[in-house]
């Protein structure tokens, strides 16, 4: 068959850069693509940037934040045992919630993905329902369900025990995290499953497969997109959560987002403020993209 690419003057044929459109003729879509690009640019990388110039200031009681090109900022949270237990207890709390989300979403997200009409739409606007209430609201909820005279402790007095502590605990950020979080864990892995074909599973069961093999071997591998995704979710907004960590943990037990907080509007001190906030960005990247390269290879191996 004779081939349809032009020949050149020396009868070779063309190379792939002389195939290649000209700048001008992508100039349209770049020209579409502007507005989203300074709106992206004016509400996400000028802020950064600030942020990031601001936390070489120097903070000065008496006048404020000074300009000034230096590290102590950075010397200070990198280097203080105090800003370590709030890292260290911002990123275990955010582990946790993903974990029980992962735990409770999953199975919940399978199960939803077996109901029928009607009843799928009715559990799926009660997992959906959270988010039309504000986080400020369901916090002061679970704020008058964990305190000493709360339904939880009335409950446990009924037989014989309590009061217990429970609120301005880790245990209260937890719960009314998953709470807040398991509709970011539930709605991925059930688009998720949406793509699986029924069929594979009754042809494994056909095969004599148990039950367990098949959830293990054909449903679970098609699900780790949906976790994936998920856990991300899960874990960067439990991770960066301010307001139910502020209202449920109290004072004493501070997270990097209250932290950040406490330096802005409690100290002034903005240049300390934005170091903690630029370093909890990066570690949080971090953490991240580390989680996602090594689910997403374990992924692919189970794939073959």
């Amino acid at each position: 068959m004779a081939s349809t690419l032009p020949a050149t003057d020396n009868g070779s044929r063309p190379s792939g850069d002389a195939r290649r459109a000209p700048w001008h003729a992508f100039l349209p879509l770049w020209l579409m693509c502007a507005p989203a690009f300074l709106l992206f640019a004016a509400l996400v990388l000028i802020p950064l940037a600030m942020t990031l110039v601001l936390t070489f200031y120097r903070f000065d009681p008496a006048s404020g934040p000074l300009a000034a090109f230096q590290f102590g900022n950075y010397v200070e949270v990198l280097g203080s045992a105090y800003f370590h237990t709030i890292f260290l207890r911002t990123f275990g709390i955010a582990f946790l919630v993903t974990l029980l989300c992962v735990a409770i979403g999953t199975p919940e997200a399978y199960v939803l993905s077996r109901m029928r009409d009607p009843y799928r739409s009715m559990f799926l606007l009660v997992i959906l329902a959270p988010l039309l209430v504000s986080v400020v609201v369901r916090a002061f909820g679970w704020s008058m369900l964990l305190n000493s005279n709360g339904l939880v402790n009335q409950a446990f007095g009924l037989v014989g025990l309590g009061p217990y502590k429970l609120e301005y605990t880790t245990f209260a950020i937890v719960i009314a995290l998953v709470h807040v979080m398991l509709p970011f864990m539930v709605i991925p892995v059930w688009t998720a499953l949406q793509k699986l074909d029924p069929q594979t599973e009754n042809a494994a069961l056909s095969l004599m497969a148990s039950p367990t093999t098949v959830l293990r071997r054909i449903v679970l591998p098609q699900l780790t997109p949906g976790i994936l995704s998920g856990s991300l979710m899960v874990f960067g907004l439990s991770a960066s959560a301010f307001a139910i960590p502020g209202l449920l943990g109290g004072r004493r037990l501070k997270v990097a987002a209250t932290a950040v907080y406490d330096e802005f509007l409690g100290s002034l001190n903005w240049p300390l403020g934005a170091t903690i906030a630029l370093l909890l960005l990066v570690a949080n990247l971090i953490v991240m993209l580390t989680y996602y390269r090594v689910l997403e290879r374990r992924y692919a191996r189970s794939l073959g």
